[in-house]
């Protein structure tokens, strides 16, 4: 009887022991399973990410391109050139101390100016923009570049100083976001707006059903 009571624990201890090892077998081969699962979405999570900042970058290259050569375009024209030139002499002429010095000036390097621009290729362009603005270097060269302005501007050069500073920043760390929600050649007022294109196009449809009706 003794012997059966001793064996009856035993195979109860040995079959706790079994169905514990089972459990913890169990146990760990799920973490393993979770461990992998997670990686694996860790992992598609920054792939999915790398593919979403090329595209948009694709994107931007693509917007910057489209601008840059209704700009350039722009720029290329004899009307526009002389447009430019004679704002810049009459920039000139508000500067009396100089004027005739910067009359000189701007006679000589606009052409140069608009002669290198014609030689601009959009996506060249695009590609050395998009990078120097991300650069804090050149982010601050042009800060400096403004302000340097700044001093050219009789009677407002505190004004101007404190908006280089105040907005400067703000322009150049969002220029990305900047030419992914305007339309520059709208902005610049290079252009018609979409808005004023569309109304510019109904008038002549508008006159001419006017026209047959009559």
């Amino acid at each position: 009887m003794r012997v059966l009571l001793f064996l009856f624990i035993v195979s109860t201890c040995w079959c706790c022991n079994a169905r514990d090892l089972w459990t913890a077998n169990h146990f760990t081969r799920e973490n393993e399973i979770f461990s992998v699962l997670q990686s694996n979405n860790k992992q598609s999570e920054v792939e999915a990410q790398h593919v979403e900042e090329a595209s948009k970058n694709n994107e931007l290259c693509t917007m910057c391109e489209d601008f840059a050569s209704e700009a350039l375009n722009y720029l290329s024209e004899n009307k526009t050139q002389t447009e430019i030139i004679s704002i810049l002499h009459k920039s000139c002429s508000k500067i009396s101390t100089v004027k005739q010095q910067c009359i000189v000036l701007v006679d000589y390097y606009a052409p140069l100016f608009f002669l290198e621009v014609s030689s601009i290729q959009p996506e060249y362009f695009c590609r050395k923009a998009l990078l120097k603005l991300k650069d804090p270097d050149t982010q601050l060269e042009i800060i400096e570049l403004l302000l340097k302005a700044c001093n050219s501007v009789e009677g407002y050069v505190k004004k101007c100083k404190r908006l280089v500073f105040e907005y400067g920043p703000i322009i150049l760390v969002n220029a990305e976001q900047f030419l992914e929600t305007n339309d520059v050649c709208t902005v610049l007022h290079a252009c018609a707006s979409p808005a004023v294109g569309a109304e510019q196009e109904a008038l002549p449809r508008t006159e001419i059903s006017m026209h047959s009706a009559s």
